[in-house]
């Protein structure tokens, strides 16, 4: 089938500007993301209407048949989050997440400490950003639901620790992503003095909006610094409202009663425990396994990091998550709870996930349409040009950031940006090579944050049972505020291509952007005097 090339025409955008603006304005995801591939298929096809007919067609089946087989990635992370769903279902119904509850209200003693709970973790979960925002809104939504801690701000937390830990690090499906691509950038330029391994470790601090996002985290949820729609948000809970998936109008809930399950009172907090630690050091065995399985194909001694660069990110999860369920299924076969109760309650967390996969596949569908329409391109291009070189830092941080927030990939973002920066940085000033490059990735992870059409997004929005557009509502002010910070140091650093003078020019910045959002905070609202 014949396309239209748009790579050269503002028109690229034209797709996700429109999912963007309907999803915003009238907060129905899906249907404002079938008007973007409806609409993206029409221009590619020439507005041919048997043609878009079947170039929808063709998308939607490419969602599940890639090149005569299974897509393995996109039913991968589908059936990990079905697996997800059920085990944290069988939980619920063991008793373990009361009972860990229970316990957590013995250790924690107030809203600060839950939502520093789920901070941490997000730290410390790295492996993966799917992974973390799932597995850590599994572990700690019955705790934030206690201390009344709105979903919006479990979100903000899941989606704000997930992808800029696995960014910086090495040994995550990030970190070997991004060590590929820039082990090629390095030898098409001839690069010697550093490998891409050594690169992306100089990278890290360079990182200015991953590094800054989680500072902002901690210090969000030690200061309760609530601005906005997050405000509203937070008001409601404290109330004991918007603890549902709507997230606008309902009572509190317990997870027990938005799933319809009856808990056992025999829980412990082992057996929320031991599901989750088996899901997590599964993972990574498996992540680890079928790296090796590759290398050792290829005749390559096993090394951790080669394993993470060949790793199957999504098979490891989809067996990880056997593992979890099959871990999860003990403490019901010990409690030896019927038969007929555990299949009903499968099938309810499995059902539970419908309306993310619903979202996950649109959100791919446009996606398809949006690389159709070479948007990343079309973007690509507004770089070149007589510009300072001193300014292309900041200047690839948001255009990245544009780039990502239009697309709704940031490993997309990675793969057309990473290559651009390096021939700028090659053709203008060698020495801002890694500046450059650290731009792209902070712009990348940026845009990522603040798409509604982002599958991290939609995973961080599922993690927490919070409703979609709440999310991304109120996780924009806090991802501007740090964009602005990553801007100054991104300007200083190409000023004076000194990384501890522009960290440090990061840092005030930050804290001066603190001291206002903490300003904000503390003004009155219309709800807080009702």
């Amino acid at each position: 089938m014949n396309i239209v090339d748009f790579s050269h025409s503002s028109i690229s955008l034209l797709p996700p500007l429109v999912a963007l603006g309907l999803a915003i304005l009238t907060r129905r995801v899906l249907v404002s993301l079938g008007v973007g591939v409806l609409l993206g298929s029409l221009l590619l096809t020439d507005f041919s209407f048997g043609a878009t007919a079947e170039y929808i067609g063709s998308t939607v089946k490419g969602l599940f048949i890639d090149d005569g087989a299974i897509n393995s990635w996109n039913m991968s992370i589908v059936a990990f989050l079905v697996l997800l769903g059920m085990m944290t279902a069988l939980l619920t119904l063991s008793g373990g997440t009361r009972a860990f509850a229970e316990w957590a209200q013995t250790k924690i003693k107030s809203k600060r400490g839950a939502k520093l709970l789920a901070a941490f973790l997000g730290v410390f979960i790295f492996v993966d950003d799917y992974f973390n925002s799932l597995a850590v809104g599994s572990i700690s939504r019955p705790v934030t639901d206690r201390f009344y801690v709105s979903r919006a701000k479990l979100a903000y937390i899941l989606d704000s620790t997930a992808a800029p830990m696995c960014v910086l690090m090495p040994a995550s499906s990030w970190g070997a992503y991004i060590i590929t691509l820039i082990g090629g950038i390095l030898v098409s330029h001839g690069i010697t003095e550093y490998s891409a391994l050594s690169a992306f470790v100089q990278l890290a601090p360079m990182n200015f909006y991953a590094v800054f996002a989680l500072l902002m985290v901690f210090v969000v949820a030690w200061f309760q610094l609530d601005i906005g729609a997050m405000k509203k948000h937070e008001l409601q809970a404290s109330h004991g409202h918007g603890f549902d998936e709507g997230g606008d109008d309902s009572q509190a809930k317990d997870l027990n009663d938005e799933l319809e399950i009856e808990e056992s009172e025999n829980g412990r907090v082992f057996d929320l425990i031991m599901p989750i630690v088996a899901l997590i050091f599964s993972t990574f065995f498996f992540m680890l396994f079928t790296g090796y399985q590759v290398l050792a194909a290829d005749g390559i001694a096993f090394n951790i990091l080669g394993a993470f660069e060949n790793t199957d990110v999504g098979m490891s999860l989809v067996y990880g998550g056997i593992v979890g369920l099959l871990a999860a299924i003990v403490p019901v076969l010990r409690q030896r709870l019927p038969m007929a109760d555990v299949a009903n309650t499968l099938w309810i967390g499995a059902k539970s996930m419908f309306g993310a996969i619903l979202i996950l596949l649109f959100a791919w569908s446009i996606g398809s349409v949006i690389s159709d329409m070479a948007t990343g391109k079309y973007l690509s291009t507004l770089v070149q040009g007589n510009i300072n070189p001193m300014l292309l830092p900041a200047i690839l941080f948001l255009l990245a950031g544009l780039m990502a927030f239009s697309t709704g990939t940031s490993w997309g973002t990675f793969g057309i940006m990473l290559p651009i920066a390096g021939d700028l940085a090659a053709a203008t000033e060698i020495s801002l090579m890694l500046p450059m490059l650290g731009a792209v990735l902070a712009g990348s992870v940026f845009g990522d944050h603040c798409s509604p059409i982002s599958d991290t997004t939609i995973l961080s929005s599922t993690g927490a049972r919070c409703h979609h557009i709440d999310h991304v509502a109120t996780q924009l002010p806090y991802a501007v505020a740090v964009a602005f910070v990553s801007t100054v140091g991104f300007l200083v650093l190409g000023l004076t291509s000194s990384m501890a003078v522009a960290f440090m020019a990061a840092t005030i910045t930050f804290i001066l952007v603190c001291l206002l959002l903490m300003w904000l905070s503390r003004r009155p609202t219309e709800l807080a005097a009702k």
